[in-house]
């Protein structure tokens, strides 16, 4: 068993560095072929993290919208998250730090990735909090009980994923979301025919990101459970329609 989150305490005083045991599955996690494939320079080799770590870089690749999309996800969280809170997949940059300060002192943040390194970085750049729990899990399968979270967020993950492999993962993050409960999405959408960076963008991500080139043609509702029902999908656009939040209520 690993212990990649440390520390207890309170949000107005110290925090004291006590191991949390951290994930009770037993079960193996792989890594996908695909992503050992394709994303090995963005993060499975080692000196992913080491390049890509960086505020400034993370930022610039969004053409400067970094900050309005990770705030744009933050807002459906709420200022005092309540109950359990998911993050499906570790993100460069401070949206874990930021989202941390939202969960509320009795509240739970669940970070899954499948990428141990990924982890582990995340772990460098969260204080120690009991709130906090980092699991190796594959977001396509996460072991999780059905309708065990009040709210899941899948930040810039899907466009990285086969359509396989982005259908299974939204099912799990719909079947983990209690009733009333919302995923929330932000992630890559095909840009209006105006937007300057159209062209060349979708150029570099169908060499870089293969399977990104989805989310420009088909909306992310095309990939949700035919057998699953939402009491409400909300979705808006950003940066002359090149990126989207969906807010899928259960």
């Amino acid at each position: 068993m690993n212990e990649l989150v440390t520390g207890k305490g309170d949000l107005n005083g110290a925090i004291h560095a006590d191991p949390v045991e951290f994930d009770q599955t037993s079960a193996r996690v792989s890594v996908p072929a695909y992503l050992q494939k394709i994303y090995w320079w963005a993060y499975v080799h080692p000196n992913a993290v080491r390049v890509f770590e960086r505020e400034w870089l993370v930022n610039l690749i969004l053409f400067g919208n970094y900050s309005a999309l990770r705030d744009a996800a933050l807002e459906d969280i709420g200022a005092q998250a309540e109950g359990k809170t998911l993050q499906v997949a570790c993100a460069y940059g401070d949206l874990t730090p930021k989202l941390r300060e939202r969960i509320a002192e009795d509240g739970k943040l669940h970070v899954i990735d499948v990428l141990s390194i990924q982890l582990q970085n995340l772990k460098r750049k969260l204080p120690p909090d009991t709130r906090i729990s980092l699991f190796q899990r594959d977001s396509a399968a996460l072991g999780f009980a059905d309708a065990s979270y009040e709210r899941v967020l899948v930040f810039f993950l899907l466009h990285e994923q086969p359509e396989a492999v982005r259908r299974r993962t939204l099912a799990e993050a719909c079947r983990v979301v209690k009733p009333g409960g919302k995923v929330i999405i932000v992630d890559y959408h095909g840009p209006d025919d105006w937007n300057p960076v159209r062209h060349p963008l979708r150029a570099l991500l169908r060499r870089l990101e293969p399977y990104a080139d989805d989310l420009w043609k088909n909306e992310i509702t095309t990939y949700l459970p035919e057998d699953m029902a939402f009491s409400g999908i909300e979705k808006s656009t950003y940066f002359g329609g090149l990126y989207q939040k969906v807010v899928l209520t259960r």
